[in-house]
């Protein structure tokens, strides 16, 4: 069951072959066994989720109607609200902070027959590439646990990698979803922005911020997002856009369909290795009847100083409303000395570095002498950007580049250089700029010694594996040399999620990569 599809559990779960329950405490089991290795989870709820997932054996003995996800375990980030669940988004200034709703995207999960097992840290607030600017200490990559397995929703691809959870939910600002699918080995997508309510997700940067899935193939993503998608009476910003059939657009054939690579960006500064599975990935699309076309970005470059500034200039507009007053954190005898005093001991104590830094940055450039010089122009290079990209889209169907020009990187190895850490971002934060989907899905490894890694085999064989399998020199617990993966980024056509799904799964189906699982 480790091993199954979030479909296969659902079908399974529908045809009696096994109950919600038993696969509840399944996952419930591997999360108690590996969690304390990797931090993936900053919170579980055995008893509620073994509460749901009676509920759902109940229903089904009676009869009645089960959702497209009956039964699946799911992992949540924690910046999305769970109605008396505590959510943090991994800071101390919201440690104690217990929503009294539910997200939409909670809401429609659970309406769907999903169980929620827990929340997944992430890095504070959403704002990071590894992980590490979490409150309750940094994920580990289940692939090399010395390593980062990319951020901001580093806990949802890390559960999801280590079979924790067959799906979970993470957030996309600028590539936080994406990202960590990539240096984890499963499928991360981010939808078209609108495509699915942001009501309850803790607010980073508005005009970027995403909600999306994060799985171990195309199809479960596929089935999520369609649970996920449509429109929200409770968020101005969600699209009217009729949502088509997801699934139906599987059919693994990309005859005839036209991939745009704009080699002139995604050349320069690549890892070698990265580039070369990047290259084998296209080849592979190419042989099986993709046309590649070179396509230009001119204005890709600056993608990355333009994000930065209009998410910052967001970010210090949203946590404005972190003062220790309504909720959350408040800095213990301050309030004798004034507000004013209480406010900025407040924020100092529960912010973190990253966040502080950030809400600098974004004030600084909002300020008065400097928001034409900064904010307001970055919006003109986005809407450059975006032309850009409603160019190429003339030619192509898809684009395609590297998710990260890195492979996952050692724990520690950046956070004295935030620019380093910032530029790993470089391919992925266009997307949000243009609020266009898309994708993440393997597409290969830089090499590491074969003792730490294994192909995907019946789930007796991993507990047995786990168990008994000695820590060999160099294998991932001990931080040796590592077997690291790869992504294959793909971004789509505005609402347009069906072709982006239809390439990766057709890519998956030519591939093993997904299938590949990390020993512990």
């Amino acid at each position: 069951m480790l091993d199954a599809s979030a479909r296969a559990i659902r079908d399974e779960i529908a045809a009696g072959r096994t109950s919600a329950v038993d696969v509840c405490r399944t996952f419930l089991g591997r999360i108690e066994a590996v969690n304390p290795l990797l931090n993936a989870f900053n919170l579980v709820d055995r008893d509620r989720a073994l509460a749901r997932a009676a509920d759902i054996d109940r229903r089904r003995a009676a009869g009645g109607p089960l959702g497209p996800l009956a039964g699946v375990p799911v992992a949540v980030k924690d910046n999305l609200c769970v109605r008396g669940m505590r959510t943090t988004a991994s800071s101390r200034i919201l440690e104690r902070f217990v929503p009294p709703y539910d997200a939409t995207a909670v809401e429609r999960l659970e309406a769907a027959g999903a169980v929620i097992v827990g929340k997944t840290n992430c890095d504070e607030f959403a704002m990071g590439s590894s992980n590490e600017n979490s409150a309750f200490g940094p994920v580990r990559n289940p692939w090399a646990t010395d390593r980062t397995p990319g951020g901001s929703s580093g806990g949802s691809a890390a559960a999801v990698a280590a079979r924790c959870v067959p799906l979970a939910l993470g957030s996309d600002t600028g590539g936080s979803i994406r990202q960590p699918a990539a240096f984890c080995g499963v499928v991360g997508l981010k939808p078209t922005y609108g495509r699915v309510s942001r009501y309850g997700l803790l607010a980073f940067a508005s005009s970027l911020d995403q909600i999306g899935p994060i799985a171990r193939t195309a199809a479960d993503a596929a089935l999520a997002l369609a649970v996920l998608a449509g429109a929200d009476p409770a968020d101005a910003t969600s699209s009217q856009e009729p949502v088509p059939h997801l699934t139906a657009a599987l059919t693994g054939d990309v005859t005839g369909l036209r991939i745009g690579v704009p080699r002139g960006f995604v050349t320069e500064g690549v890892d070698e290795a990265v580039r070369r599975a990047f290259e084998t990935a296209l080849d592979t699309l190419r042989r099986a009847g993709a046309a590649l076309v070179d396509v230009a970005l001119p204005h890709a470059k600056y993608a990355i100083p333009v994000y930065y500034l209009i998410a910052t200039a967001e970010a210090s507009s949203n946590l404005a409303r972190y003062d220790g007053v309504r909720y959350g954190y408040r800095a213990r005898g301050e309030t004798e000395r004034g507000v004013r005093e209480m406010y900025s001991r407040t924020r100092d104590q529960g912010f973190g570095a990253e966040v502080k830094r950030r809400i600098v940055l974004g004030t600084y450039v909002l300020s008065a002498g400097y928001y034409d010089a900064y904010y307001l122009k970055a919006q003109q290079v986005r809407t450059l950007l975006r032309s850009d990209y409603q160019q190429a889209f003339e030619q192509v169907d898809v684009l395609a580049m590297p998710t990260s020009p890195i492979p996952p990187f050692r724990l520690g190895e950046k956070t004295a250089d935030p620019l380093q850490m910032y530029l790993a971002d470089v391919f992925t934060v266009s997307a949000n700029l243009a609020g266009l989907p898309a994708i993440s899905v393997p597409c290969g490894f830089v090499e590491r010694p074969a003792s730490a890694l294994r192909s995907e085999s019946p789930s007796a064989k991993l507990r047995r594996g786990l168990a008994e399998a000695p820590r060999a020199e160099g294998s991932a617990s001990e931080g040796g040399p590592d077997r690291l993966p790869v992504g294959l980024q793909l971004t789509g056509r505005v609402f347009d999620e069906s072709t982006l799904l239809r390439v990766a799964d057709a890519y998956e189906r030519l591939t093993d990569w997904h299938t590949q699982v990390p020993l512990l």
